[in-house]
């Protein structure tokens, strides 16, 4: 990691409560990034913040600092010892990844201040989630759908929430998730009532509306542009027919070694595709979608973070919220149809002030994508050539691959199936 990512604004020098400064200097934190260094001054003054800033820039420290640091100087309101504690903090993510990720961070923060987190997300955990809630939480995790749910039960309450805070705001947008927020948001104490930190990596106008509807008065932070990203980003591209794609792929794959690589594809079914080639070719890689139950993602990316999976392959399901050090390489296999996809894609390397490589491929189906996404970026990416001639020869992806992209397997008979009848012939006139 270099240091270039960050700014003169130690945590040191900031009023924060000495259990909390215990959590910052176990998480190894010494200088603020940008957006912690304009954002924390501000918020710890107990003053909303909209915050623009991508995935990777410390804005989870930020919001859960300011945070804690309320919590830890106010008291909270006296309740009857037979009530359950109920959330003192509110932090909605638009994806389970993300939720777990900003969880895991609160824990490590946190560890000194004797506050409780508890997550709620989709796919898994149901009962184990809601006992953990019913038991009496300071700070709750989650995405909208499974904290609706248990709202709506009845498991928590929302009127004693002090610090509201919504992470990928534009992201709940594009997942269709407003109407859950703004139903949530409302059943909040009043805006002026407590503090409330939105961040999101562009700040839209739907997003500033959202924003001035339900925060008072935020200060508006915008660090960089999110397509300035790409910065410490080396980018390159190749131009591949669509049948030299995948032989590319494995002969990159096969010469970047041992570290880890992220594969974009614009599809599920493609991703299963790339999958299934890679494994028949002795690559160690597994396909993640939105699809794929929870239990499953969380394995996958437990596996990728250990070193033992080497290739994650994701549609742009997965390409926010995945807080995954150390990415050496992105390879966007499909070039993403939406030139912000691009950005957040390459953004999963050179995080936190770190270099890392992106190599796209302009197909014959996606090259009609380069020039907007060159574009929003604001300079051409690099071309780089191959030699079709030395592509490696590729053996043939597993049956069942074979069988689904063909439009269904045909199977062998099974006990029980029904003979198929022949329709019988008409006599023949004499």
């Amino acid at each position: 990691m270099t240091d270039n990512h960050l700014s003169d604004l130690r945590f040191d020098t900031l009023n924060l409560h000495e259990s909390l400064r215990a959590g910052i200097r176990d998480a190894g934190f010494e200088f603020c990034t940008p957006i912690q260094a304009s954002t924390l001054p501000i918020a710890l003054e107990q003053k909303d913040v909209a915050g623009q800033a991508q995935t990777g820039t410390g804005k989870t420290a930020a919001f859960l600092i300011a945070a804690y640091q309320r919590l830890l100087t106010k008291a909270p309101q006296a309740v009857d010892a037979d009530q359950q504690k109920q959330p003192r903090i509110f932090i909605l993510a638009p994806t389970r990844e993300l939720a777990v990720q900003i969880a895991n961070d609160a824990e490590v923060l946190g560890k000194h201040t004797g506050l409780t987190v508890a997550l709620a997300y989709g796919g898994t955990g149901y009962e184990q989630q809601r006992r953990q809630i019913e038991g009496g939480i300071d700070v709750l995790i989650g995405t909208p759908g499974r904290i609706i749910d248990y709202f709506k039960q009845g498991v928590f309450k929302l009127d004693k929430v002090e610090v509201a805070i919504l992470d990928e705001a534009d992201r709940m947008f594009d997942l269709g998730f407003i109407k859950d927020i703004r139903y949530l948001l409302r059943r909040l104490p009043p805006p002026d009532k407590r503090l409330n930190m939105l961040f999101s990596a562009t700040l839209s106008l739907k997003v500033m509306e959202l924003a001035y509807e339900h925060m008072n008065e935020p200060e508006l932070i915008q660090i960089e542009p999110d397509k300035i990203t790409a910065d410490r980003v080396r980018q390159a591209i190749f131009f591949p027919s669509n049948r030299e794609k995948i032989p590319l792929l494995v002969g990159l794959i096969r010469e970047m070694g041992e570290g880890r690589i992220m594969v974009f594809v614009n599809t599920k079914r493609e991703a299963d595709r790339v999958q299934a080639y890679l494994q028949g070719n002795g690559i160690n890689a597994e396909a993640i979608s939105g699809d794929v139950p929870q239990s499953k993602r969380s394995s996958l990316l437990k596996r990728f973070l250990s070193g033992e999976l080497q290739v994650l392959i994701g549609t742009d399901v997965a390409s926010r919220g995945l807080h995954v050090p150390d990415v050496h390489y992105v390879i966007n296999y499909d070039l993403p149809q939406d030139s912000e996809d691009y950005v957040h894609r390459i953004g999963r390397t050179a995080r936190a002030g770190a270099s890392g490589d992106a190599i796209s491929f302009g197909c014959e189906t996606y090259a009609i994508s380069l020039p907007d996404i060159e574009d929003y970026i604001g300079h051409k990416i690099p071309v780089a050539t191959f030699d079709a001639s030395i592509l490696p020869e590729l053996k043939r992806p597993a049956p069942r691959e074979k069988r689904a992209r063909s439009g269904g397997p045909s199977r062998k008979p099974r006990s029980g199936d029904r003979p198929k009848r022949s329709r019988p012939r008409r006599p023949k006139k004499a």
